[in-house]
C-alpha cells in the first residue's frame, strides 16, 4: 500500500496536460528565480562560519587561486591539504569559491573526487547542489546528481529542488518540470517543499494558470498548500495584474483552513500601494484584523510608508505615517526620509521643508540621506541657492553632507548651465572634506557635453582617468560624437587613443564613430587607417562599421574599393543588415554600375538572403530616373508574382508615363498580366488614354483584358 502511494501521486500531477515547446523555450523570466524560502537550505550554522576562517580552509583557498599557473608540487601540496580537511571544512572551502566563481568550486569538487582514498561526504554533495542552485549552471548540478545516484548516497526533495532551481534560471523550464519524473523513477515521494518550488518555478515561467493548476493537484494526492504555495500564487497573479484574483485567494486560504500570515497581507498591498489603491489597502488591513486576526504593527506601516513614498504618492505615505504616529508607533528618520524623498522628486519642496522641520521639532534628527534627498530636490527644480543653503543647515545641525549631497549640488548648477562652477567646486573638493567619485566627474563631464564645451569636457575625462576613475564606453561614445558632430573628428581619435592609454575600455562602437567621423568629412585615408587599427587591436569590425566605410567610398565614387571591403565583410562571416544592402543599392546606382551591382548583391545574397532585393534595385534606378536600366532587371522582380512586385511594377509604370513613353508602360502591363498580376486599373487607364493620344495600335488592349477577367464592367467604361 505505501509503495503504491509512493509511485501515483506523480502521475496526477505530471500527466494532465503538458508544457508547450514554444512556452518551455521562451521561459526567459524563469532564469529570474526563486526565492530560497520555498527552499530549505542548508543552515548556514556557527561551526561552518568557524571552518571558513581556518587555517586549512584559507591555505586551500589561496592555492586554488593559483590555478592558472599549477605545477605538480602545487597540486601535491593541495591533495595533502586535501586529505586532512573535515566535511565542513570542504564545505566552507566550496562556498568560498562560489562567491568568486561557481564554476571553479565545481571543478575543485570534480578534482577532488577524483583523487585516490578521497571521497566526498553526503553533505558535500549537498552543498555543491545547494550552490549550484543559485546559478544557471544547470548542467554541472546534473552531474552532481547523477554521482549521487550512481553512489546510492542518500537523496530527499531538497536534493531534487536544487536541481530544479538549477534548470529553471537557466530557462529550461521543461527540463525542471522532467525532474519530477527523475524524484518518481527514485523513488523518493513528494513533500511540500517541492510542491512549493515548483509552483514558484512556473510562476517566474510567467505560466501563472500552470502553477494554480498544479497546487488545485496537490491537494488532490494529499499535499496540502500550506502559506507559502499560496503567497507565491499571490504574487505571480500580482505581478500580471490579476489582483482581484489575488485578492479571492486570501478568501481561499481561509475557506481551505490555511491562515494567511502577514507576508501574505503584505504582498497584495504593496501592489495596491504601487497602483495608489488606498480604499483597498485599508480594506485589507481591516480583513487582517477580522479574518486572519492579525493587527498591524509597526512593520505593516513602514511597509506601506516605503512603498507608497517609492511609487510617487507622497500624500497618501505621509497620511500613514500620521496614522502610525496615532497608533503610537515610532516612525524613525528612515520613514521619514521616505516621504521626504517622495515630495522632492514631485518637486514639492515646501511639505519637504516642513516634514524635516517637523522631524527636527520631534527630536527625529535627519540624516545625511534625507539633506541629500532636498538638496537633490532643489537642484531638480534650479533652486540653487536653496540647495546651498540647505547644505549649510546641515552643518549648523551637525550632519556634514557626503558625495551623494555634493554630487546632487553639482548636478543641479551643470542642468543650470553653470557647469564652470561646478568645475571649480569639484576641484576645490579637498579643501571641503570630501572625495568626488567617478559619478561626479561624469556629472561635470556631461554638463560641459551639453555645453559644447568639449575642450573642457576633454579635460575632465584626463582628470577622472589621473584620479583612477574610468569612463563608461557610453560615456567615451558620447563625447566622441559630439566631436565629430562639430567636424573635429582628429580631436576625437585623439581622445579615444588617450582613454585607451590609460586602460579604458574601448569598442567597435567608438572606433565606429569617429570613423563616421572621418567619413562625413570625406577624410577616407584617414578612416581605412582606422579600420585597420581595428584589425590590428583584435576588436573585429561589424556590419555597421562597413556599412559607414562603404557609403563614403561610394560617395566619392571609389566603388571598386567598395566592392572590396563589401567582399571582405562577407568572408569574414559578417552578415548583411538591410542598411547595407540599401547603402550599397544607393551608392551603385547613383554612379550607374548596375552590372557590378548585380554581382556584388548575388555574393551578398548568398550570405543573407533578401528577397525585396531587386525591387528595392528597380525603385532606386526609377528615382534617379535610370528607367531603362530598372526595365531590364523587371524579369528578376517577375519571379515570385507578389504585392511587392505589383508594388514595383507600378513605380515603373508611372516613371514611364512621366516620360511620355506609354508603349513601354503598357508593356510592364502586359507582363504583369503575364505572370498573374493584376495591375492598379486606374494607372492602366492613364496609360491607355495617352496610347490613344499617341494613337498607337495597342490602345485599348489593356481595357479588353480588365473585361476579360471581369474586373471592369462594359457599362463603367
Amino acid at each position: 500500500m505505501a509503495g503504491h502511494l509512493s509511485k501515483k501521486p506523480f502521475l496526477i500531477l505530471l500527466q494532465p496536460r503538458r508544457l508547450s515547446t514554444t512556452a518551455a523555450s521562451s521561459s526567459a523570466a524563469a532564469g529570474e528565480l526563486a526565492p530560497a524560502c520555498v527552499v530549505k537550505e542548508i543552515p548556514h550554522d556557527d561551526d561552518l562560519a568557524e571552518e571558513s576562517r581556518s587555517r586549512l580552509v584559507r591555505d586551500t583557498c589561496k592555492l586554488l587561486e593559483l590555478r592558472g599557473s599549477w605545477t605538480p608540487k602545487l597540486e601535491a601540496q593541495l591533495r595533502h591539504l586535501l586529505r586532512v580537511l573535515s566535511p565542513p571544512q570542504v564545505r566552507a572551502v566550496l562556498r568560498a569559491q562560489a562567491q568568486t566563481d561557481a564554476r571553479a568550486a565545481f571543478e575543485f569538487f570534480r578534482w577532488a573526487d577524483r583523487q585516490w582514498r578521497y571521497r566526498h561526504a553526503p553533505e558535500v554533495f549537498d552543498e555543491m547542489l545547494s550552490l549550484l542552485s543559485h546559478t544557471r549552471l544547470h548542467d554541472p548540478a546534473r552531474r552532481v546528481m547523477r554521482l549521487m545516484i550512481r553512489r546510492r548516497m542518500r537523496r530527499g526533495t531538497q536534493q531534487f529542488a536544487h536541481l530544479m532551481l538549477s534548470y529553471s534560471r537557466a530557462g529550461k523550464l521543461r527540463s525542471a518540470m522532467r525532474v519530477l519524473q527523475l524524484m518518481q523513477k527514485d523513488g523518493c515521494a513528494p513533500d511540500i517543499s517541492i510542491c512549493n518550488v515548483t509552483v514558484n518555478v512556473l510562476i517566474f515561467a510567467g505560466r501563472i494558470d500552470k502553477a494554480i493548476e498544479f497546487a488545485e493537484r496537490m491537494r488532490r494526492v494529499g499535499v496540502e498548500p500550506d502559506v507559502v504555495t499560496y503567497n507565491c500564487l499571490i504574487k505571480g497573479l500580482c505581478s500580471v495584474w490579476r489582483v482581484v484574483e489575488a485578492l479571492e485567494m486570501i478568501g481561499v486560504m481561509l475557506q481551505n483552513g490555511c491562515p494567511p500570515d502577514k507576508i501574505t497581507y503584505y504582498t497584495a498591498m504593496g501592489f495596491l500601494c504601487k497602483e495608489k489603491r488606498v480604499a483597498e489597502v485599508r480594506g485589507l488591513l481591516g480583513r487582517m484584523r477580522s479574518d486572519a486576526g492579525l493587527f498591524p504593527d509597526q512593520v505593516t506601516y513602514n511597509m506601506l510608508i516605503h512603498v507608497l513614498a517609492k511609487h510617487g504618492h507622497a500624500d497618501e505615505a505621509l497620511e500613514f505615517l500620521r496614522e502610525s504616529e496615532g497608533k503610537r508607533f515610532r516612525v524613525d528618520e528612515v520613514g521619514y526620509s521616505a516621504v521626504v524623498h517622495s515630495f522632492c522628486v514631485n518637486g514639492r519642496m515646501a511639505e519637504a521643508k516642513e516634514i524635516v522641520s517637523e522631524m527636527i521639532s520631534k527630536e527625529c534628527h535627519p540624516d545625511v540621506v534625507t539633506y541629500s534627498a532636498v538638496v537633490d530636490g532643489f537642484c531638480r527644480i534650479g533652486e540653487i541657492d536653496q540647495a546651498r543653503k540647505m547644505m549649510k543647515h546641515m552643518y549648523k545641525n551637525g550632519c556634514k553632507p557626503n558625495i551623494v549631497t555634493h554630487t546632487a549640488l553639482l548636478n543641479g548648477l551643470c542642468k543650470a548651465g553653470k557647469t564652470s562652477e561646478a568645475w571649480e567646486l569639484l576641484n576645490n573638493s579637498g579643501e571641503e572634506w570630501w572625495t568626488p567619485s567617478d559619478i561626479t566627474y561624469s556629472v561635470v563631464m556631461h554638463g560641459f557635453r551639453r555645453e559644447g564645451k568639449l575642450k573642457e569636457s576633454c579635460d575632465v575625462v584626463a582628470q577622472m582617468l589621473q584620479k583612477g576613475f574610468f569612463p563608461t564606453t557610453v560615456e567615451i561614445n558620447l563625447l566622441i560624437h559630439a566631436l565629430c558632430k562639430e567636424g573635429k573628428p582628429g580631436e576625437a581619435k585623439d581622445f579615444m587613443e588617450q582613454c585607451q592609454s590609460k586602460g579604458c575600455t574601448i569598442n567597435v562602437i567608438n572606433f565606429t564613430t569617429v570613423i563616421h567621423g572621418f567619413s562625413r568629412q570625406g577624410d577616407l585615408e584617414s578612416a581605412l587607417s582606422l579600420l585597420d587599427d581595428l584589425y590590428l587591436s583584435n576588436r573585429h569590425p561589424d556590419v555597421v562599421t562597413y556599412t559607414v566605410v562603404v557609403n563614403a567610398l561610394g560617395k566619392k565614387g571609389r566603388l571598386k574599393e567598395a566592392t572590396e571591403l563589401v567582399k571582405k565583410m562577407l568572408n569574414r562571416g559578417i552578415v548583411p543588415t538591410l542598411v547595407t544592402y540599401r547603402t550599397v543599392i544607393h551608392r551603385y546606382c547613383e554612379k550607374g554600375t548596375v552590372e557590378e551591382l548585380l554581382d556584388l548583391l548575388d555574393k551578398m545574397l548568398a550570405r543573407q538572403e533578401l528577397k525585396s532585393v531587386y525591387n528595392q534595385v528597380i525603385e532606386k534606378l526609377c528615382a534617379l530616373g535610370k528607367i531603362n536600366e530598372a526595365y531590364s532587371l523587371l524579369s528578376k522582380v517577375l519571379r515570385t508574382a507578389s504585392q511587392r512586385d505589383a508594388q514595383t511594377c507600378h513605380i515603373l509604370m508611372e516613371s514611364f508615363l512621366n516620360r511620355g513613353l506609354a508603349v513601354q508602360s503598357n508593356n510592364v502591363a502586359c507582363q504583369m498580366f503575364q505572370r498573374n498580376l493584376i495591375p492598379d486599373i486606374k494607372l492602366c487607364q492613364k496609360v491607355d488614354n495617352q496610347l490613344t493620344l499617341e494613337k498607337q495600335q495597342t490602345s485599348g488592349k489593356l481595357i479588353v483584358k480588365f473585361l476579360e477577367r471581369g474586373l471592369l464592367k462594359q457599362e463603367n467604361w
